[in-house]
This record gives C-alpha cells, sequence and structure tokens, in this order.
C-alpha cells in the first residue's frame, strides 16, 4: 500500500513511512543540541544587561580608517561613484 506502483520512479508520499523510532528522534534532537552550541546563548540570557551609563563607555573612539586602492578608485570612476 506505501510502496510505488510498479514502473513509477516517485517516492512514497506518506510522510510518516521516514520517520524514525522516538529514541532515534530523541537522539537526533540531542546531537543537535550539542552543535548548535546554545550553552553560550543560555548563558547570555541569563546575563546581566550591558551598561547604559555614559562613564562607562570611553569618551574618544577613532574612526576606522578606509583604504581604497587605485584599482576600485578606478572602478568606481567608471561606475560615476567617484570615491574621493
Amino acid at each position: 500500500m506505501t510502496t510505488p506502483a510498479q514502473g513509477s520512479q516517485r517516492p512514497s508520499s506518506l510522510v510518516h513511512d521516514e520517520l524514525g523510532t522516538p529514541a532515534q528522534m530523541a537522539d537526533d534532537c540531542r546531537q543537535v543540541g550539542r552543535h548548535l552550541r546554545l550553552e553560550r546563548a543560555a548563558r547570555a540570557a541569563v546575563s546581566a544587561p550591558p551598561s547604559l551609563r555614559f562613564e562607562d563607555y570611553p569618551a574618544e573612539v577613532g574612526k576606522r580608517d578606509i583604504r581604497i586602492s587605485d584599482a576600485a578608485a578606478r572602478l568606481a570612476n567608471a561606475l560615476h561613484l567617484h570615491l574621493d
């Protein structure tokens, strides 16, 4: 009843045919949980939130220097982007 008709290459449309036993599915869930590294997310969820106080942050934060290569500048100029 769940096997495809003779000459047909379509798999069975019954999803439950592909399911494992409850023990196998529980084992799969445990393995996925170990690979997701949820421990770090759990620690972050219960840790103290970052400070909102002005004193806790540096007063001067330097901006990053962005270097534009000659090749990127030529390409941008050809596209009329004008990276100065």
